[in-house]
């Protein structure tokens, strides 16, 4: 299928009718927005806007938001009209992260190389207590507090059919996570979470947790793949057949003071 095909798909199922557990969804004229009380998962994740309307639609949700007192984030899309609409974002307060790469797989293509078993020792994530070894992996990699999986992702597991866990042993400890969730609309899974402790990388336990992903999704009946791959995981992504489907940017907005 050609990527414009999958974008069109992409922006139905995985932005204008996505559902998640437990976020409220508002569709709108113009945007559709989620909503979930404190601590957040507040965000614009699609919007449809032009030059006479932009700047309104925008104040419109900052000041939906203050009134709930809670930040929020814009997902902008290089496709996304107007073409300024980043720009428009940063004049009324939200600050841009960098860009990152949504990356597809049609797994009517996958290749062979994430067909096989993969390297090392990889383990599913069955119940919340193994989440621990998730929570080590991500702050070994990234630095900060990530006790937030647990509560998350420790939901979300709960959840039948919606999320799978993968981590990745070596020496006795975990070294490598990465998950995916499994989206009602049977089309599109989405990959989150691929991490290496530095000192295991190059040994192929990233593409060995790809590779469980992958052939999970295969037998789900899955036909599409996402992953928004940064830096380190965009030339890995790449070389396992993943294609450039659009580069996005997360703008976020945080309450002002008084």
């Amino acid at each position: 299928m050609k990527i414009h095909q999958i974008l069109n798909l992409y922006d139905q199922y995985q932005r204008c009718e996505i559902e998640y557990p437990g976020v409220r969804k508002e569709a709108q004229p113009h945007i559709v927005r989620f909503v979930r009380d404190a601590p957040g998962m507040n965000f614009v994740l699609y919007s449809s806007l032009d030059e006479s309307n932009a700047d309104r639609v925008i104040e419109e949700q900052v000041a939906y938001y203050t009134q709930m007192g809670q930040p929020f984030e814009w997902k902008v899309f290089d496709h996304d009209t107007p073409p300024d609409l980043k720009e428009r974002l940063e004049r009324h307060g939200f600050e841009a992260e960098e860009p990152e790469a949504v990356m597809v797989l049609d797994l009517q293509q996958a290749p062979q190389s994430l067909l096989e078993p993969g390297v090392g020792v990889v383990r599913p994530v069955l119940e919340r207590r193994q989440l621990d070894d998730v929570v080590a992996v991500e702050e070994q990699v990234w630095g900060g507090d990530f006790g937030w999986i647990r509560a998350r992702l420790g939901e979300h597991l709960e959840v039948p059919g919606y999320l799978s866990v993968y981590v990745g042993y070596a020496d006795g400890r975990p070294v490598a996570s990465g998950w995916i969730y499994f989206h009602s609309n049977g089309l599109f899974a989405d990959l989150w979470g691929g991490s290496t402790v530095p000192e295991y990388r190059r040994r192929g336990l990233y593409s060995a947790i790809l590779a469980r992903r992958v052939q999970e999704a295969i037998q789900r009946g899955y036909r599409f793949l996402t992953i928004d791959a940064g830096p380190m995981s965009r030339p890995i992504v790449a070389k396992h057949g993943f294609r450039l489907l659009a580069w996005a940017q997360a703008c976020q907005w945080a309450r002002q003071p008084d």
